[in-house]
């Protein structure tokens, strides 16, 4: 009998963390992904940031959470295309042609011949996905912000909204053209 608690136990303990981290993103995901949540707050300001984020209709104030997790998925399919793109590049025979005769090591790494080039390259494209997130997110806010403005609220909500009282029209904005931005 105590064998059989001491198993579901475990077996409990194994199924919780793995139910955490059921959308990929590991803890490192959620720490950038809160890292670029508060600098796209600080940039955008808190205004627009809350109504691009937030659903609460009082006061918006899980706009940081989802943010967070929005961002968390999306930095962990970044670094998922980042690692496939960087070990197709070390991989290629004509990596040096396109890089000034230089080896895949010789180019990202820093370390003993190379040892650290694939982290670098990975970073490197890391880096660049979230600007290019960041940038495409703000220019969205702002675009969205003058539309609201031009078309005014009712029929910017009638446009956008999706719910019943379309409260989440400017998120949806946002996330639409942002989206349209980086394909």
């Amino acid at each position: 009998m105590k064998s059989r608690i001491v198993i579901a136990v475990a077996l409990a303990a194994l199924v919780i963390p793995a139910a955490s981290f059921a959308d990929g993103a590991t803890g490192q995901d959620r720490a950038n992904a809160a890292r670029a949540c508060s600098a796209l707050r600080v940039s955008m300001g808190l205004e627009l940031f809350k109504l691009s984020y937030g659903t609460v209709q009082s006061n918006r104030a899980n706009a940081f959470g989802r943010c967070v997790s929005q961002m968390a998925r999306a930095e962990h399919q970044n670094r998922l295309a980042a690692r496939t793109a960087c070990l197709a590049e070390q991989n290629d025979p004509n990596f040096a042609a396109g890089h000034d005769g230089k080896s895949f090591a010789q180019f990202y790494g820093n370390g003993p011949n190379g040892a650290n080039a694939l982290k670098r390259c990975v970073s490197s494209k890391l880096k660049a996905a979230r600007a290019e997130a960041r940038s495409n997110t703000m220019n969205a806010a702002r675009a969205c912000k003058a539309e609201r403005v031009l078309l005014g609220a009712v029929p910017f909500r009638a446009k956008y909204g999706t719910t019943e009282n379309d409260r989440n029209a400017f998120g949806k904005c946002v996330s639409k053209l942002a989206q349209e931005q980086s394909a």
